[in-house]
C-alpha cells in the first residue's frame, strides 16, 4: 500500500487518542496471571497487542475479544501449554520480552521467537536475570538473542540488570514477579532506557493487587505474597500516537486537538508537548486532552529524549521544518527497535533534502528546503507515521508500505483523511 500526502497548511483538526499500546499490553499479561475474571475496557486492537493475545492463548489463557473490551480468565499464576509450545511473536519486542519470564510460570517449556528483524533484537540481560532467580535459558540460533527457549521456574531472590538497552527487560521480570517461590529484588544498573515505562509497569501491577517497594529507578522488591486479582481495567489514551496529531499543527500550523488523554499520565512521551511549546507551539491542557496551536516559524532546541523514546522520529520531523538546529539526546537505544531509527531517520531526511546527522546517542538536524520524495520505512510503523506528518508539511511525499501502521495504530491513515482531504 502506497499513501502520497498532498501539502497542507493552516490545519483545524480534533481527533480523539487511540489506546495506549504500553498499557494494553501490560494489563492483558496481568489480567492473564491474575485470580478471577478480568474485563479491559478500550484496549488497543492492533496487530502487536493481537500477538500479546494470541501468545496468552497458546498458554492456555481463556480470552475474549470484542470491538471496545477484552475479558480474560486469570489462570492464577499457572500456564497450562503443551510441551513443544512455541510462541511466535512477530515483529512485537513488547510481547516477546514481556512474556519471556511469564513463560516461567508454565508447565513445560516455551520456546519465542519472531520475524528476522526480531532475531537482530537482543535479549541477553534478560536472559542473565532469569538464570539468577532460578530460570534455564537457551538460545536457539545465536547467542543473546531469539529464539529462546525457557525452562526451569520462577524461585525468585535476587537479580541484577543493565537498564540501559531496554526498560522492558527490566518490566518482563516485575510483571511476573508476584508468582516467584520466593520475593523477588531486581537491582537495575546504568540509567534505564525509556525508565517512565518502567513508570507504567508499576502501575498496572498495583492496580492488579501488586506489592512493590522501590528505590526510584535503581531497586524494585515484589511481594510473592500479593498476587493479582481480576477486575475491570480501562485503558487510558496514547500520547506516543497522538503526537503525530500534535507535529500536524506545529508543521503544518493551525490548530489540533486530542481528546481522551490523561493529564496526569506517567507516560514518558507527555515530553513531546514540552518540546514543541519550547519550539513556539501553544499548549492547552483540559481535563480530557490537549490543544496544539501554531502559526509562524518553529525554532530548533537541545533536548533529552531518553524518556520519550517513541516520539522522537516525531519531534525529528518537526525539527526538520525549524529555522533552528535541534540537538536530540539519550536515544543510543533506538537502534535496537523495529528498525534502526537513528540511522533510518537520517536517511530518509536526507532523501527529502534534510540535513540530518547521528552519532551513538543523538541525532543533529539542521535549517534545509525540503522536497518530496518516496520514502520507504522499512517495515517499521512510527517511521512511517513520522514521515506521513512531514509530507503533509511539504507535500509530494509518498509512504510506500504504508500498512505497517497497523502494528500501534490501524486507524492513522483514517484519521488524518479529512486533512489530507
Amino acid at each position: 500500500m502506497i499513501v502520497t500526502l498532498p501539502q497542507r497548511h493552516g490545519i483545524d483538526l480534533t481527533v480523539a487518542a487511540p489506546p495506549s499500546k504500553s498499557f494494553t499490553h501490560r494489563a492483558l499479561i496481568a489480567a492473564a496471571l491474575a485470580r478471577g475474571t478480568s474485563t479491559i475496557i478500550h484496549p488497543l486492537i492492533a496487530d502487536d497487542t493481537k500477538l500479546t493475545m494470541a501468545a496468552l492463548r497458546r498458554l492456555g489463557v481463556h480470552l475474549e475479544a470484542g470491538a471496545h473490551s477484552v475479558t480474560i480468565e486469570g489462570c492464577d499464576g499457572a500456564f497450562s501449554c503443551p510441551p513443544g509450545t512455541v510462541l511466535d511473536l512477530d515483529n512485537s519486542g513488547t510481547s516477546l520480552r514481556l512474556l519471556t519470564s511469564a513463560a516461567l510460570l508454565s508447565d513445560h517449556p516455551v520456546t519465542l521467537t519472531g520475524s528476522t528483524r526480531m532475531q537482530e533484537r537482543p535479549v541477553g540481560p534478560l536472559a542473565d536475570a532469569l538464570v539468577a532467580l532460578g530460570g534455564r535459558i537457551s538460545f536457539e540460533q545465536k547467542t543473546d538473542f531469539p529464539p529462546i527457549t525457557v525452562r526451569g521456574r520462577l524461585e525468585g531472590g535476587n537479580a541484577t540488570i543493565d537498564g540501559s538497552a531496554s526498560s522492558q527487560f527490566a518490566s518482563s521480570i516485575l510483571m511476573a514477579a508476584p508468582y516467584a517461590q520466593h520475593e523477588v529484588t531486581l537491582s537495575i544498573t546504568g540509567t534505564p532506557a525509556s525508565q517512565s515505562y518502567l513508570d507504567i509497569t508499576a502501575g498496572v501491577m498495583t492496580d492488579f493487587g501488586a506489592v512493590i517497594r522501590r528505590e526510584g529507578y535503581t531497586q524494585f522488591q515484589i511481594s510473592n505474597q500479593n498476587r493479582y486479582t481480576g477486575h475491570t481495567y480501562v485503558i487510558e489514551g496514547d500520547y506516543s500516537s497522538a503526537s503525530y496529531f500534535f507535529a500536524l499543527a506545529a508543521i503544518c500550523g493551525g490548530r489540533v486537538a486530542v481528546t481522551g488523554l490523561n493529564p496526569d499520565s506517567v507516560q514518558g512521551d507527555r515530553l513531546f508537548l514540552d518540546a514543541l511549546q519550547e519550539m513556539g507551539c501553544q499548549v492547552t491542557y483540559a481535563h480530557d486532552g490537549v490543544t496544539i496551536e501554531h502559526e509562524g516559524s518553529l525554532a530548533g532546541i537541545t533536548i533529552d529524549m531518553s524518556s520519550a523514546p517513541d516520539t522522537v522520529q516525531t519531534l525529528c520531523m518537526v525539527a526538520a521544518v525549524a529555522k533552528t538546529p535541534t540537538v536530540i539526546t539519550g536515544i543510543g537505544h533506538l537502534k535496537y527497535k523495529e528498525s534502526d531509527r537513528l540511522a533510518v531517520t537520517v536517511e530518509r531526511l536526507r532523501q527529502l533534502g534534510g540535513i540530518a546527522n547521528t552519532d551513538d546517542d543523538r541525532i543533529i538536524i539542521q535549517p534545509a528546503t525540503l522536497h518530496g520524495g518516496t520514502i520507504d520505512p522499512a517495515n517499521d510503523h512510527r517511521t512511517a507515521m513520522s514521515f506521513a506528518v512531514l509530507g503533509l508539511g511539504i507535500g509530494g511525499v509518498s509512504i510506500t508500505g504504508a500498512e505497517c501502521v497497523n502494528k500501534s495504530f490501524p486507524g492513522f491513515w483514517d484519521a488524518i483523511k479529512d486533512v489530507m482531504g
